[in-house]
Formats: structure tokens, sequence, C-alpha cells
């Protein structure tokens, strides 16, 4: 296939296959796809390897394996060693703000007064080709600082002297680019985010004294560490730029890898200088791996937070791991987002956000994520108050002690009407926008993005499967119970007055598609791989 905006390919070149807006054909050049390509042909197999690797220690755990610390690895989490230094730029992390990659929110997030700012091409990212190679010029343009956006009213954006740091999330390892093919096969997506930005502002990062920073995703364990390891030494060379220029934080956002944090920083202990507590697939998490257990069901998503054993034993072990090692330790993501018009949900909104960062700053964070500009302020104020330096490395934590029963308690709680019904909201008003290319959307003053649309979906497929799957009131959750509330939710939403909201358009192709991921007898292991051939 002929790429849009570059003559036929010779025979010679890599056998890729992609068309290319002519807008954004200075970014997919020759050269550029050749590296591309060396990437895909150097590692793609051994990614096949590892995600069969999780289907394996899945159907390990459906056996009545539960996960625990790993005994071939004992000597990893005992020995001493520490991860490399933290690049200047990012030794004050105190408030990052994550977000899509679209125009104006770039702007907006390098100009929002946090230290960092996370790009994302994953959970908040919709992964058209379009949007995909949009956000891929956005920050490019970012980085040369030449980027400016300019409103249909004509309120002009651009970016103030002094901007956050920034940081990109490619998308994870189990999503491949299927408009990009290298030797007639997708391009694991990971490695196209990583080496399209890499290519293109690895060096001129460096020479502005700041580097190629990125956040790594769901990893499983630290053999898919040590496979982004492999990445950034083989991309560092290829782009002769100087080894361990690249630097990464790696998100504990799956329950394999809450067992694995030492094991997965040693991996990337040239490269690797923090994790973070990505809070809302880490509940995605643990529901996929038990969903075949009766007695792991989680109660309403509201009633699951930071302050449940098992999530606040790994947020602490998380701290102790990374502070041992010299590593950052990152708090999560509060969903709040402020609320117009009402002071008094807006307050009671902040007191949440307000009370969640002094959690994370009194355990011993050194740093937390935010998802809209107007909450910097506030977890700016926690912080400063609370964590007076620029971390907290200092504080070892070794008064916690985590064991695998403290990772795997199921929390008390209850099913309610209430929340199975938000779970549907959520997931009809999530998989709408996300099929008219909207990674992150406000429903109900809370920021949701994939990791909690997956939460909504999983715990209803769970919910229906198990006889615990019972309503505080007696009733059993079930598919026909399911429906009834579907129709009752989607009348609702297709009153006119919910006619302008985010992917109101494809609502019912979007209840059709949740209808599916809870009612089918097979578990979804991701509801992206299913929606992802529906994408334009």
């Amino acid at each position: 296939m002929q790429r849009l905006g570059h003559p036929a390919p010779a025979r010679d070149e890599p056998r890729i296959q992609v068309d290319v807006p002519p807008a954004y054909a200075s970014l997919l050049t020759p050269a550029a796809e050749t590296f591309l390509a060396g990437l895909a042909r150097r590692f793609s197999a051994q990614r096949d390897e590892l995600l069969t690797e999780r289907i394996e220690r899945q159907r390990r755990i459906d056996a009545g394996e539960l996960p625990d610390f790993l005994a071939a690895t004992e000597a990893v989490r005992r020995d001493d060693w520490r991860v490399t230094a933290t690049p200047a730029d990012l030794a004050d992390r105190r408030v990052e703000i994550t977000g899509p990659v679209d125009r104006k929110m770039v702007i907006n997030a390098l100009n929002s007064g946090a230290q960092v700012y996370m790009a994302d091409f994953e959970d908040a990212h919709a992964p058209t080709w379009e949007a995909t190679l949009a956000g891929q010029a956005n920050l490019r343009d970012a980085v040369t600082g030449d980027i400016e956006f300019v409103n249909p009213d004509g309120k002009r954006y651009a970016l103030n002297p002094q901007t956050a740091t920034l940081i990109v999330r490619p998308r994870g390892w189990h999503l491949s680019e299927k408009h990009f093919r290298v030797d007639g096969a997708r391009m694991p997506a990971g490695l196209f985010d990583f080496g399209l930005f890499l290519y293109h502002n690895g060096r001129r990062l460096l020479g502005r004294g700041s580097g190629p920073y990125f956040y790594l995703p769901k990893l499983e364990g630290h053999r898919e560490a040590r496979l982004w390891s492999d990445v950034f030494r083989y991309a560092e060379r290829e782009l002769a730029l100087p080894q361990g220029a690249i630097k990464a934080t790696v998100l504990i956002e799956t329950l394999p890898a809450a067992f694995e944090m030492d094991e997965i920083l040693y991996e990337l202990r040239d490269y690797c200088i923090g994790l973070n507590c990505g809070r809302w697939d880490y509940i995605f998490s643990f529901i996929k791996k038990f969903r075949n257990y009766p007695d792991y069901l989680l109660p309403d998503r509201a009633q699951v937070g930071m302050t449940c054993h098992f999530l606040r034993a790994y947020s602490q072990l998380l701290i102790r791991t990374c502070h041992r090692r010299g590593a950052y330790a990152m708090g999560g993501m509060a969903a709040q987002i402020p609320i117009k018009g009402d002071a008094r949900a807006n307050a009671a909104a902040l007191a949440k956000v307000r009370a969640d960062k002094e959690r994370e700053a009194g355990d011993g964070h050194d740093g937390t994520w935010v998802a809209h500009p107007g909450l910097v302020p506030v977890a700016r104020e926690v912080f400063d108050r609370i964590m007076p330096g620029s971390n907290q490395l200092d504080r070892l934590r070794e008064d916690v002690v985590v064991g695998a029963r403290d990772l795997l308690t199921v929390p008390s709680g209850t099913i309610t009407e209430a929340g199975l019904r938000n779970n549907i909201d959520v997931g009809v008003q999530y998989l709408g926008a996300w099929l008219g290319g909207l990674g992150c959307v406000p429903i109900h003053h809370l920021m949701e993005d994939a990791a909690t649309a997956e939460i909504a979906r999983a715990q209803i497929w769970q919910w229906i499967r198990h006889p615990r799957g019972t309503l505080d009131d007696g009733r059993r959750v079930t598919a026909a119970l399911f429906r009834e509330l579907l129709d009752d939710e989607l009348a609702r939403l297709h009153r006119p007055e919910n006619a302008r909201l985010p992917g109101a358009e494809h609502y019912a192709e979007a209840a059709q598609l949740l209808t599916r991921l809870v009612t089918d007898d097979a578990f979804a292991e991701f509801f992206t791989l299913e929606t992802y051939e529906r994408l334009a």
C-alpha cells in the first residue's frame, strides 16, 4: 500500500503498510519508519511471548494458585542496590497532571502549574489513527515551543515561559497499532508510541537540559520490565543517545506487579526513577485476576477507596520499596473534578481530593496525580504543607510489613442497585465517547477513562456470575436484571437534555457492546481490544 504523502517504497525499504494523512507526513518520514521497523523486528516476538505468559499465569490463578512473592527472586528483594539518579527537572514531582494529547489539553496541562504533565496515549486516549498522529505532532510542537491553539470563539492558547516537565505514557504491551504494519504484522502499539516520540524529540529534549521521559503502563512482572530495558538500550544505541538518557516511571497497576516491585525496579535500574500507584487499573486487575473466584467480589466501586486494607497495603509497600532503592513513590489519581455552579458540591469534591492527598503525603509519597488544572492548587497546598522538601526519599517506612494476605484481602461493603446502575451508566457513556474518539470523559463530576470504565464492566460481569453478586435488598444480579436497568439508563440518556453529552450518538452501539462484555461466558481481558476494530 502506498503511503499518502510519500512515494512508493523501494524493495529494500521496510515492508510497512500505513496510510499517513498528508498533514502528518513529516512525522512518518522514511527514516522514522526505518527506526520503528527496527523496534518491531527486534522486540515483537518477545512481546508476544510475554503476552502468552500472561495467559498461562491466569490459568494458574484460575486453578487455585494465588499470587505471591517470587521465591526465585528473593535475592533481588534482599540485596542492597539502587536505581539510577533522578534528573534535575524531575527532582520535584509533587503534583503531576495527566490527560490526553489533544492540542488544547497539551497547552493547558503544560501551563497548569503542575511540576509534571503526563501526556497519555493509553487510558485517556481513543487511538484512532488521526488522533494518535495528531498527539505526536502536538507533543513535537510543544517540545519545540511552536504549539498554539485557537478556539472557535477566537481565544488563543500558547505556552507560558515556564511549563511542566513532559512525561509520555505509551500504550501497554497488550495493544497493537493496526495502521502500522511491519512485514505484514501489526506493530506493538507501545513501541510505536515510544519510538515515534523518541525519534523526533529525544535529542532536542536532552539539548534543553531535560530528556525523554516515559510512564510505563500495565506491566505484569519483571520480565516485561526487562523487555522495556532492552528496548531503551537498543533505541539509545540506534539514535546515538547517551546511555541512560531515557528515564522511566512504572505504573504498578496490576495485581501481579504488586508482588514484583523490587524486581521491576531492578530490571530497569539503569532507567527507572520511580513507581506510581495506578489505583484504578489496579482495582480492575484485582477483579480480573479473581473473576472466577466467588469469594473475591468487590463491593460498589464507590466503596473501594484507598483506605481499604488491600489498597493501603499496596500503596505503603510501594513507598517502602521505592525509598529503599532511591526511587520516587508517586501517589495515584483522585477522580474528582471541580463542579461549576454548585458551591456546596464543589466544596465536598475538593474536600475528598484534599483528604486523599493528605493521606498520600502523610504516608510518604513523593508526589501525586490530578486530572484537571483546577485541582493543581489543592494538591500543591497539601504537599507544600506536609512535604516541604522536594521529596520524601529519606522516609524509608521500615515500619511497613506487607504480606501476600494483605494484598489479597477483600474489603467489606455492599452491592447496591445504585452501584449497579452507576456501572451501567458509566459503561454506556464511556464506551459511547470512546467509539466517538474520546478517551477521557467527565461523567457525574468524575473524570472517567478506560481504567474506570474497565472496573464498571468487570464488576457487572463478575456479579452476574456468582451467587454472592446479590444486592443489599436481596435481589441477585442477573443478566435479566442488567438488561432491565440498562433499558432504564438508556431511556434517561436519550432524553433531549442529554443529546449533547460526549458520544451520545454512539449510545445504542455502546449498549450492545456493554451487554456482550458483561454477559459473554468468556471474560474480555481488555474492552479496548474488543472495541479497537470499531474505531475509525
